[in-house]
This record gives C-alpha cells, structure tokens and sequence, in this order.
C-alpha cells in the first residue's frame, strides 16, 4: 500500500497540500494502530497495514524530501540527513518505551497497550506538527542563492522525464537496492546466528548498527552537500557491496566476529541509500519541476524491492539451507548497480548542462 500510495504522492500533494496530505497520513497512521489494538482476525490486521501503508506514505521519506525541497535551497543534505536520523533515534526510544508494556508480566495482550499508546503519541505529535506547519508560498520557493542555483536544476516536463533511458536505469537501480537492502536486512541476524555467533555478540552488533545508522544518515547528508551525488552514491554503493561479501563470509571465529561487526557498521553506511538518498538523488537528477512527483515514483519503486527482498532470501535458505548463495548474488547485483550509477549520473548532467 506503501508503494501504491507512493506513485500517487505528487497528485496528492498538488490538489490537497501539504499540510493537508500531513494531516491525511497522521490519521491513517492513528486508524492504523487502533485497528490492531482492536483486531481480532488476519483480516482486520490486513486492514490495518492498509491503513499503515497509506500513513507512511505520507508521513516519512517522501513526505520529508517533499518537504525539505519547498523549504530548503541550501544544505539540503545536512538538514534532510538530521530530520531522518531524528526519525531513527525517536525508533530507538520507542523500542525502549514500548518494549516493556509489550511483555508486561502475566498480560499476554500487552502488544494491545502498547498499540494505543503509539496512537496517543501520534495525535499528540499530529497536533504539534499541523499547528506549526507552514505551506511555502510561490513567492518564497522562489527565493533562491546563488549556491542553490547551481546545485538544482528545473528539469523536464514529467512526460518527457519518464521517457528518458536513465530515467528508467534510475528505476532498476533503485529498485533492485531496496530488494538487496531490505533482503538483507531481514536475514542478517539469521544468518550470524546459522553460522554460530553468539545471540548476545549478535545483539551487539545490531546496536552498534542502530547507532552508527543515525550518524551516518546525517553524514551521508553532509558529504553530499560538500561533494556531491556521484561521490556520495557511490561511497554508499560500495559500502553496499563490501557489507554483503564480509556477510557471506562470516563464521564462528575471531575473524568472523570482527567480520560481523565491519558488517554493523557498513551496512549502516549503505542504508541510506533507501531514505535520504532518495529524495536527493531525484532532485539531483530531474529536477524541480516535476519533482513530488517522480519522488513519490522513486520511493514506490524502492519499496516495491522491499515487498520482492524478504521472501527471494527466504527462498534461498529453504532450497539451500543456507543464505550464502544469494548474497553472492547480491553482491554482484550491488556491483552492477555501482557501475550504472556512473553512467546515470553522466547522462544527467548533459541533459542539466544543454539547458542551463
């Protein structure tokens, strides 16, 4: 539903607003949880990731790059990079939060309690967030520096846009990085323990992730802004690469302990690749005059790589008995992904250079 909602964002947001859409995916978000705190059957759970689709999508990266594009012409990484690393370090303090009421002694149904205490937290964050929201008027998006005037780029009409060769070698990347990172992402731990690590040491290594994720949303931002897209896309790319070799050679010794923990702290550096990058890279690339709209493209593609992820690793494991094959193969598809980027970001910018 994510993705779905993702392809219609531009529209959304032409017709209704911003502030409006704000509001729109708040209160999915708010139908979201009560439905499961409610639910009593696979079907109202389906309906409640219904509900929880359409609440991301308007409430989290497509909405944040939208947002950070009216308001921000300078310093757009650093700043895009800060509000997602917030967003990431506000997940660790819920787990905390929330943990404990979930598995409050002798209440088997304490996930009920902790659903409707993350409504209440997000109409309560809803009410701050709608009462101190400001639409960017036309005179003020057109304010721009001279700094900004050379990092963006109006672009094409959308029609034209979709119709351009690296616009569609944009959509495979990008698609086939959500599938790699989120595939990734949901075996890692399975895969360190298959290979006889330690739970507690895999624990650590898990948080050292979540930590070194924060930083590096905000540092992949602010590289961007002193060096560019090319630079930062493939610092991430690589970084992608590297983590999904040392996985697939993990074991259970020393080496593949410290292994396992280079992988922690790369694969927090690839991550990005799914949230911040996104919404830079579409600017970067196509410009402002179309950009909600390919934006909310971009991130419906991305996530449709996230639905196809999960159950290709899955496959592997059940037809191998282990995952080691496909992360090979995910290796090489990240290597293929680095080079096309190349030749992408190349292409762009003739197109940026003819009209500028």
């Amino acid at each position: 539903m994510t993705a779905v909602m993702n392809v219609f964002f531009g529209a959304a947001v032409s017709k209704f607003g911003t502030k409006r859409m704000i509001g729109f995916g708040f209160a999915s978000l708010i139908a979201s949880m009560l439905i499961y705190a409610y639910a009593s059957s696979i079907a109202w759970f389906c309906v409640g990731g219904c509900f929880l689709g359409i609440g991301l999508a308007f409430t989290t990266t497509t909405m944040v790059g939208s947002v950070v594009n009216q308001w921000c012409r300078d310093k757009k990484g650093r700043i895009m990079g800060a509000v997602l690393a917030a967003n990431g370090l506000g997940g660790a303090l819920a787990a905390q939060i929330i943990s404990p009421i979930i598995y409050e002694e002798g209440n088997s149904f304490g996930y009920r309690n902790a659903y409707k205490l993350v409504a209440l937290i997000l109409f309560v964050s809803a009410a701050v967030i709608l009462l101190v929201f400001k639409e960017r008027g036309a005179s003020q998006a057109n304010e721009k520096s001279e700094r900004s005037l050379r990092q963006s780029w109006e672009g094409f009409e959308y029609k034209e846009t979709v119709k351009k060769p690296y616009f569609v070698a944009t959509m495979v990347c990008v698609f086939m990085t959500g599938l790699v990172l989120q595939g990734i992402n949901g075996m890692a731990a399975a895969h360190m323990k298959d290979v006889g690590l330690d739970a507690a040491f895999i624990a650590i290594v898990l948080s050292v992730h979540s930590i070194a994720l924060a930083a590096f949303k905000f540092l992949t931002g602010l590289v961007y802004d002193k060096k560019g897209l090319r630079f930062t896309m493939t610092v991430c790319d690589i970084a992608a690469v590297l983590m999904t070799f040392l996985l697939a050679n993990i074991a259970a010794t020393q080496l593949g302990s410290a292994l396992a923990m280079l992988y922690g702290i790369l694969s927090a550096l690839a991550l990005p690749l799914e949230t911040i990058m996104l919404p830079l890279l579409t600017g970067r690339l196509f410009g402002n005059k179309s950009y909600d709209r390919l934006l909310g493209l971009v991130v419906a593609v991305n996530t449709a790589g996230y639905a196809i992820g999960n159950p290709v690793v899955n496959w592997c494991y059940d037809s191998y008995g282990t995952y080691a094959p496909m992360l090979y193969i995910f290796c090489g598809i990240m290597a293929a992904v680095t080079i096309t980027f190349q030749f992408i970001v190349s292409a762009s910018a003739r197109d940026r250079g003819s009209i500028q």
